[in-house]
């Protein structure tokens, strides 16, 4: 399988609206490489003209040309605020799509999880979490917010024994993670093909195949499988999980939990009403950056 591989050099104050562009509508997550040279632990900050560089990468297919010419307009509107290069294109192997990869995902510490890359080796401490993991062709790594906020909400909610649902599983990422922390039954559902392979092969490597199970399908409000589940986590898009929220909410257990990420900042209000209706009540809200993730529970009654 070949893949487009789309980079573009920006300031860094546009990184996170041109990540959300590649992440709407690319499949490999996006890379962004960030000028060195200075700690933020120091109190330290780029210079006003640092650069970074994003990469984001679509399958060649028939629907490249579509998806490549919602980014190149995306693009061209975030222009208009700051002048930027042209996107550079390459036609490249999955096999060095997925060596390229292994520049950009490092180990990860969030809470007790420890997201380790596949070709990595770590010791893990007492206490410590260890999720071995390979992209694939999948987003889903842990190292961006919306990930992050879910993987810290997962490690704060999960209990030994509750079952979990996965919306948008992605490279499995969040229900290996939910396994891992003690759930005894985990459902994971996307409805992207290449999602679903890189996730099932994440869930072998970490041995879980007894606990968790991978669809390719949507989530409707009236399915029965996959039934309700003691906590439910969507990592999507903000109109996505409005489309979605009343099944959200259906496949919850009474007094359950609902994480809900992917979310931009200013339009948490639109999905905190959705919930709302759905006969959830708003528990709290975690922001990272213009990244939102909302906590809700589903009423007793």
């Amino acid at each position: 399988m070949k893949w487009l591989e789309l980079s573009i050099r920006a300031p860094q104050e546009y990184v996170e609206p041109l990540s959300a562009v590649f992440q709407r509508h690319g499949y490999g997550g996006v890379a962004v490489e960030l000028e060195g040279g200075y700690n933020p632990d120091e109190g330290e900050s780029p210079s006003d003209e640092a650069t970074a560089v994003l990469r984001s990468y679509l399958p060649v297919n028939r629907t490249t040309a579509s998806s490549r010419e919602q980014i190149r307009v995306a693009v061209d509107l975030i222009a208009l605020l700051c002048p930027l290069p042209p996107l550079e294109e390459r036609v490249i192997d999955e096999e060095e799509w997925l060596e390229s990869w292994k520049d950009h995902f490092t180990l990860l510490h969030i809470g007790r999880l420890v997201l380790r890359p596949s070709w990595m080796e770590y010791e893990a401490a007492a206490g410590e979490v260890v999720i071995g993991m390979d992209p694939g062709m999948a987003f889903g790594t842990g190292h961006h917010p919306t990930t992050r906020m879910c993987l810290s909400e997962l490690d704060r909610l999960v209990r030994p024994g509750m079952s979990v649902l996965d919306v948008g599983t992605g490279s499995g990422i969040l229900s290996i993670a939910a396994a891992k922390l003690g759930a005894s039954r985990v459902h994971g559902l996307d409805v992207d093909p290449v999602a679903v392979r890189a996730a099932r092969a994440n869930v072998r490597d970490n041995g879980l195949r007894h606990k968790v199970t991978l669809e390719q399908r949507e989530l409707a409000a009236d399915a029965e499988p996959p039934g309700v589940f003691d906590l439910v986590v969507a990592n999507l898009y903000t109109n996505v999980i409005l489309k979605v929220a009343t099944a959200l909410a259906a496949h919850t257990a009474a007094g359950g939990a609902i994480v809900v990420s992917g979310i931009m900042a200013d339009r948490a209000g639109e999905v905190e009403s959705a919930l709302g209706d759905a006969g959830c009540a708003m528990v709290r809200t975690e922001r990272e950056g213009d990244w939102a993730a909302l906590v809700a529970r589903k009423s007793e009654a």
